[in-house]
């Protein structure tokens, strides 16, 4: 559970000016400094903006770059789409499993370092396999090279 900062949220509301058509623009905020978005925060939001829960629950749950489930400090996402697939990338998000401890029915770790997602496309085919880190595209990857690239993030952790 993360502690709230709602002077920050407050600022967030503030820069947006209160305003309930700059729901998704307040939650992308949100999102990006939480990398989720907290139940008592929409709550918290909804409220200020003088708009229903349901209406931003609402919201939250139609896009899909919007969680409300707690991310790691690393969101890795491993692309599915055909391009990847056919070259391999179930054995590279195995070794990802493997290396983190993860799975599909836990997808985050205890520590809050790593989320593993899988995702239908990343749009970097010429690529494949292709893992993202955050915001950064990892190609051409192999099981020995993901295992070595969560190593890495581990290391400047430690």
């Amino acid at each position: 559970m993360v502690k709230v900062d709602y002077k920050f949220i407050d600022e967030v509301l503030e820069r947006f000016g209160f305003d309930k058509g700059n729901i998704i623009g307040i939650m992308q905020a949100v999102q990006e400094e939480y990398r989720y978005l907290p139940q008592e925060v929409l709550e918290y939001i909804a409220d200020k903006i003088d708009v229903s829960t349901a209406k931003i629950f609402g919201v939250a749950t139609f896009y899909g770059n919007f969680s409300m489930d707690v991310k790691g400090k690393y969101v890795i996402k491993v692309c599915r789409g055909t391009a990847c697939h056919v070259r391999k990338s179930a054995d590279v998000l195995q070794a990802i499993y493997d290396v983190t401890g993860l799975s599909e029915n836990q997808p985050t770790t205890s520590d809050g370092l790593f989320t593993i997602e899988t995702v239908s496309c990343l749009g970097a085919c010429g690529l494949s396999p292709v893992v993202m880190v955050n915001e950064t595209v990892h190609g051409a990857m192999n099981p020995d090279k993901a295992k070595a690239l969560i190593n890495e993030l581990r290391e400047k952790e430690a």
